[in-house]
């Protein structure tokens, strides 16, 4: 039983680390974003998503796109 919840540990560590879906991304918490589409890798950021805009970290200002990917800040 114990091993199995130290697995799952094990593996909730390793997808934080992963890129996910932006609609998994969660609210008031800045994360490294980046658009990743036909047209290539580009806009690695850190953002703060608050509803539907993505925002910087300070909130000076939102950004005029919306990321497709997200992981948690290293």
């Amino acid at each position: 039983m114990c091993e199995m919840a130290i697995l799952g540990k094990q593996q909730e560590i390793e997808q934080m680390d992963e890129w996910q879906p932006v609609e998994t991304a969660p609210d008031g918490v800045t994360v490294m974003t980046k658009i990743d589409d036909e047209k290539g890798i580009r806009n690695e950021q850190k953002l703060m998503r608050c509803r539907y805009l993505w925002w910087f970290p300070d909130r000076s200002m939102y950004t005029y796109y919306a990321p497709t990917h997200w992981k948690h800040v290293d």
